[in-house]
């Protein structure tokens, strides 16, 4: 496979994301808690990335797909994959993919360690994935 067949890079920062229609419509589906439409549209993204970026679109995947298993009552499935969604976003900060992240890390954090502890996960909706908080 040559260089050619390879999909451009987009190095954390450099507005790429906020253009592109396809981490859009994955937001959007994110936001609206439709999971697993949200899941094949990052899975497809993070096929394409080469980049840095790759980390940060696998742990929105996880986070996604954990929510997926929550509505199915699969606790085990969810806790596990909340744990290594947060594990991958966190060392982004609070920002990536053009994206604000502290919000969504602080809830997914409170979700995980209820799971953790067997306490009822229900505390609302996870905070919406937008433009970062300056």
């Amino acid at each position: 496979m040559s260089d050619d067949n390879l999909p451009p890079e987009r190095p954390p920062g450099d507005g790429g994301w906020g253009a592109d229609p396809q981490l859009a419509e994955a937001i959007a589906l994110f936001n609206r808690g439709e999971w697993y439409a949200c899941h094949d549209l990052l899975e497809d993204l993070w096929h394409q990335c080469q980049g840095p970026d790759r980390q940060a679109l696998q742990g929105l995947l996880q986070i996604a797909v954990a929510h997926l298993h929550l509505e199915r009552s699969n606790l085990r499935g969810a806790t596990v994959l909340l744990g290594e969604g947060l594990g991958r976003l966190k060392p982004y900060g609070n920002e990536a993919l053009g994206l604000g992240l502290g919000p969504l890390l602080a809830a997914v954090s409170r979700r995980l360690q209820a799971l953790q502890q067997g306490v009822d996960t229900g505390d609302g909706p996870l905070p919406q994935l937008g433009a970062p908080q300056g």
